[in-house]
């Protein structure tokens, strides 16, 4: 300890903790966005003379960051075209006809996938899939949804492009002189991770699983229960005015539920069966979707959901109604709709809001916005588009004329075959692979060049650009040789198996509090050093921190895709644990043993 102290105190390693440890912090309390963090971090081990720029800055010139962006714009190219419609149409068969099915075929079909395609898109299209199937089959969501995003994730374990965490692996382990990764290096033990992540997620379903029910449950169609907050307003010459609740047919025509009544300053609460309204006032409703769309042709109320007003009818008619979710990490969180002037920014109107098993009882415009959120918007066909290549919403519903043609679609799966097999073979690099596929994709009209740029998913880039100044700042200032020094001191005497275990198991803790990028930028300079301490092959615990990084199955915030599944699902917080906390303790005991297998230790 007397080392790491010693090493800890030398001016640039004191300075580069402090600012890791602050980095830490503001991942963990999330004040501020991810790639807010890493920019700011990169700054100031500039400012303080720590890096020099241009080591502050390289991780965003390389090969890595690159070919992810490339990922972005094939992956894009595959939805937009079609090229991925089989595998809608499976998961949607009727054929499939019980939960436990449907997470096999998750596990045998989304999993692959997901180790060439980002997960995000993936569960963001197959989600209102997944819904419909539940709801002809009365099949609680909850009990196929939470499986389908750790399917993706056990997925995206199986190749280099199986997520961005990979790639951010690889560059980190290229700087440092271990080498990078091929794009088949890890298979044969994320394989395996598949397999046996997939077979203890089918074992776990019956009795792990919640089932919350199926009467309220669908997002898209039934919402009577919990449903979705709007505000109305009594406007001039409507049959309301001088009635009572009671006396009118508002609720006998409509399934709402009025929480709330607002007549200028006053707001009252129920009761409010026998109160008389008047011109001008706001009513709080709950309601469906469905009845939404009822409300809007009547004209009884007229929707007001914010102080900004709505679109003109002739306006309506080229408009679309869809649901958005708000992300981990969104900006947008924490600010009401009011103050963030929705409308304005987007050109669309909020309509209604929905947030879990939640009754909201805060005027729209005024309930502040959560991750995991969902919005049910309305606005022009074009604005909506724009909304798809937006980081801070995640539109959970596919429009209808977004695919350039369905002729497209061999073409789209014939070049993402190549950009893959190029590569595998040996034969040509992967960048190279993939900025080839990226152009013929706009090139075969699979992809529109406006597009190509909505699809780079702009906070990631700035985010795993910015986190490999990390890795240098800890392997320059000495600060990972001392951790590892201090490691070794306690798992020296252990197996390697133990070695290896603890490594994984507290990459694994760390990255369901703060991005897994960090926590690989992070980790695996003191990985290496502990390797080389132990004489044991460096890659060997860089993979532990990789595969450690990639399975986040304990909380909702840990994973993109746990988040996007937490709401459409009805779940509470736990029920991710509950079904999560069996499958890492089985990760935990296979993934060291496969690594081990592996490289022969």
């Amino acid at each position: 300890m007397a080392d790491l102290l010693l090493a800890v105190l030398q001016p640039g390693a004191l300075i580069t903790l402090l600012v890791l440890v602050g980095a830490v912090v503001l991942f963990v309390g999330g004040w501020l966005a991810p790639e807010l963090v890493g920019l700011l971090a990169a700054a100031l081990l500039m400012v303080t003379g720590v890096l020099k720029p241009s080591e502050a800055v390289e991780g965003f010139g390389s090969p890595a960051l690159i070919t992810l962006m490339g990922l972005f714009a094939l992956s894009a190219g595959l939805f937009r075209s079609g090229g991925l419609d089989r595998l809608r149409a499976l998961i949607g068969s009727d054929a499939v006809r019980s939960p436990k099915r449907m997470i096999a075929v998750m596990v045998a079909a989304v999993g692959p996938v997901s180790a060439f395609v980002p997960n995000t898109p993936i569960v963001a299209s197959l989600l209102p899939v997944i819904e419909g199937w539940c709801q002809r089959r009365r099949i609680s969501p909850s009990k196929v949804l939470l499986p389908l995003s750790f399917a993706t994730v056990l997925g995206g374990t199986m190749t280099l492009l199986g997520s961005s965490v990979n790639l951010l692996a690889s560059e980190v382990s290229s700087k440092l002189g271990y080498g990078a990764f091929g794009l088949f290096s890890f298979t044969p033990i994320g394989i395996g991770v598949w397999a046996i992540g997939g077979v203890v997620m089918l074992l776990l379903a019956d009795r792990f699983l919640p089932d919350r029910g199926t009467d309220d449950d669908d997002l898209i169609a039934s919402l009577s229960s919990s449903g979705y907050l709007t505000e109305v307003e009594i406007p001039p010459g409507s049959e309301l005015i001088g009635q009572s609740l009671h006396g009118s047919r508002l609720q006998r025509r409509f399934d709402v539920d009025v929480l709330e009544l607002h007549r200028g300053t006053e707001r009252f609460m129920p009761p409010l069966a026998d109160r008389t309204l008047v011109l001008g006032d706001r009513l709080l409703l709950r309601c469906s979707r469905e009845d939404l769309l009822r409300i809007q042709q009547d004209h009884t109320v007229v929707l007001a959901p914010t102080s900004e007003g709505l679109s003109s009818p002739d306006q309506q008619n080229n408009q679309r109604m869809v649901e958005v979710l708000l992300p981990s990490g969104s900006t947008l969180a924490g600010d009401c709709l009011r103050d963030l002037r929705f409308r304005q920014r987007y050109n669309v109107t909020v309509l209604a809001l929905r947030r879990g098993n939640e009754v909201l009882r805060e005027r729209l415009g005024r309930a502040q916005l959560r991750e995991g959120d969902v919005l049910l918007l309305q606005g022009p066909k074009d604005a909506i588009r724009g909304l798809q290549a937006n980081n801070d919403l995640v539109v959970l519903e596919q429009l209808e004329k977004d695919l350039p043609t369905v002729s497209r679609k061999r073409v789209a799966l014939l070049i993402a075959v190549l950009v893959i097999a190029l590569p595998g073979f040996d034969l040509i690099p992967l960048v190279a692979s993939v900025l080839l596929g990226t152009v013929a994709m706009v090139a075969t009209g699979c992809l529109r060049p406006g597009e190509l740029q909505r699809a780079i998913r702009l906070d990631v880039i700035l985010l795993l650009g910015s986190l490999a100044s990390f890795s240098v700042a800890l392997e320059n200032t000495g600060l990972a040789a001392a951790f590892a020094k201090a490691l070794l001191l306690g798992l020296e005497s252990w197996p390697v198996y133990g070695a290896l275990l603890v490594v994984f198991l507290f990459t694994t803790l760390l990255t369901e509090v703060m991005s897994n990028a960090a926590t690989v930028a992070m980790l695996i300079p003191i990985a290496g050093q502990l390797a080389q301490g132990l004489g044991q092959p460096p890659m060997a615990f860089i993979y532990a921190v990789l595969f450690g990084a990639s399975q986040s199955f304990l909380s909702p915030v840990g994973y993109q895709t746990n988040l996007m599944v937490f709401g459409p699902g009805r779940y509470r917080f736990l029920d991710i644990a509950r079904y999560g906390f069996p499958l890492t303790i089985a990760m935990t005991i296979t993934v060291p043993f496969l690594i081990c297998r592996w490289f022969g230790i």
